[in-house]
């Protein structure tokens, strides 16, 4: 697998690590990169705003469980026809979409608050709360598009032995953008309300729009496919995965890692409130969240070495070792030290991910294959928080509040109040390290390891790729079928057993 030395051109044969960086694409990306924090930013503030007034008025945590769960699934449901569309048209033209299917939602969200009294809008027996939330819900859920399109915009502008840094560089932004957001919500709705707040969102929004309608993103028009071309193009999105070796296993493992990281997203809060009042547990936790912040900036400026499947697999393994021990005692120093390292790996890990996609897929195809797996991921930890928090509550902590628990555990975890909780985040991290160390050892991780370092004597011949997976009615999905091999490169291979065992 080669470098490059010519641009995408809609060629099937068009492999992603083949496109050559157009003239200062570094700076457009920059831009782009730019571009999108705001509008995120902007989004996830109104959204985290609308959660927080839901809760303050109703005080109803079924209200804000129904709109934390309704995004999560919409985000999942949505990632694969968004990567479809990021495939079909050029990356600017879906931002500019995007933004103004959000600037739309958010303009008609803040004319009802305007039509209605606040003690209409906020009650759960009417009609008008679920309208308004489902309005500001569709703003946020097709921002989303612009992620998957952000991260093909890598491929397209930044030289291929700087994508990993383009990708940390992203990291650091998502990272600054996350911690922004709960300040921003919570001060924009305390001091302003829920109106201001909207109004706020309504200019950044179409602020970040104008900007990105000046912006100039060299992009050649994706081919247009013959015949009929399905809006969800799920068959063709498997077709690209399934045609480079292990890279199947490595989104499953992914899945697989969010499904564990599901417990700490639904226990966290709960073990901090322990330790901490909720004023200091809210400052403790954003302190710790500049983590990720400082682990994107080393992945911008340092890379991810030779092989970005490795390193994910070792970060993982850290991870779960951080995850088993840093609540093995109720020392509120070590809590807040081992978040702060947990986060700070967290963007090797998806920037490693990213890495890969964007060299072994082809460029036309990326988009649905960051959909797809946007798809299984996204949907994996929310899973796993529904299940966990009522194991925990009804079994887990009662438990360990027992004698026999106490007996059992405390030589490991010691004593205090949230034991129960201690026990799950170490169990939960023993299945991280197992599960990263095995997967270091399958025939996946090599495959994958090789077709990305471009090795052919460890890659499959063409004659072992799936010849069925692609459609020859649709050039699109022929694209991710074996194709001849690039010098240095390797053809596809059969699908592989999960990269987790």
């Amino acid at each position: 697998m080669t470098d490059g030395t010519a641009a995408d051109t809609g060629s099937p044969d068009t492999t992603a690590s083949e496109n050559l960086a157009p003239p200062g694409g570094m700076r457009v990306f920059v831009q782009v990169l730019i571009n999108t924090a705001v509008a995120n930013l902007t989004t996830s503030s109104l959204w985290f705003a609308l959660t927080f007034w839901a809760y303050l008025e109703t005080r109803s945590v079924l209200a804000t469980g129904i709109i934390g769960g309704a995004y999560m699934l919409f985000v999942a449901l949505f990632a694969i026809p968004f990567g479809t569309l990021v495939d079909r048209h050029r990356k600017h033209r879906v931002m500019v979409v995007s933004s103004l299917a959000t600037l739309a939602a958010f303009l008609v969200a803040g004319i009802l608050y305007l039509l209605f009294p606040e003690s209409t809008l906020v009650d759960l027996g009417q009609p008008w709360f679920w309208v308004f939330a489902a309005i500001v819900l569709l703003g946020a859920v097709v921002e989303n598009m612009r992620n998957i399109a952000l991260s093909t915009t890598v491929t397209l502008l930044v030289p291929t032995e700087r994508h990993a840094n383009a990708n940390g560089l992203v990291g650091t932004v998502q990272g600054l953008a996350f911690i922004v957001t709960s300040v921003f919500s919570g001060l924009a709705l305390g001091l302003l309300g829920m109106g201001w707040t909207i109004l706020i969102a309504v200019v950044l929004t179409a602020a970040a729009l104008v900007h990105l309608m000046f912006l100039r993103v060299p992009e050649t028009e994706p081919a247009h496919l013959e015949g009929h071309v399905a809006k969800v193009d799920i068959r063709g999105s498997i077709a690209a995965i399934a045609a480079v070796p292990g890279l199947f296993a490595l989104i499953i493992f992914a899945t697989f890692n969010n499904l564990i990281g599901g417990v700490y997203i639904a226990l966290m809060d709960p073990y901090g409130l322990t330790l901490f009042s909720v004023e200091v547990w809210g400052l403790v936790f954003g302190l710790a969240s500049t983590g990720f912040i400082v682990g994107g900036i080393v992945i911008a400026a340092k890379g991810l070495g030779r092989n970005p499947v490795r390193t994910l697999l070792l970060a993982v393994v850290v991870m779960g070792l951080l995850g088993a021990a840093f609540t093995i005692r109720e020392w509120w120093w070590l809590y807040a030290v081992g978040i702060w390292l947990y986060m700070a790996l967290i963007p090797a890990v998806e920037a490693s991910e990213q890495t890969v996609i964007q060299k072994v897929v082809p460029f036309r195809r990326q988009g649905r294959v960051f959909g797809f797996a946007q798809a299984l991921e996204s949907a994996a930890a929310p899973v796993t928080a529904f299940l966990i928090a009522p194991i925990a509550q009804f079994w887990i902590i009662p438990y360990m509040a027992s004698d026999a628990g106490a007996d059992s555990w405390g030589w490991v975890l010691g004593e205090g109040e949230a034991r129960g909780i201690a026990l799950v985040f170490l169990i939960a991290g023993l299945v991280m390290v197992v599960a990263a160390l095995l997967a270091l050892t399958t025939r996946s991780y090599r495959r994958l390891s090789a077709f990305y370092a471009g090795d052919p004597a460890d890659a499959p011949a063409s004659a072992d790729a799936p010849a069925s997976a692609a459609d020859p009615a649709d050039p699109a999905a022929s694209a991710a079928a074996p194709v001849a091999p690039a010098p240095g490169s390797a053809a596809a291979p059969p699908a592989e057993k999960p990269l987790s065992g």
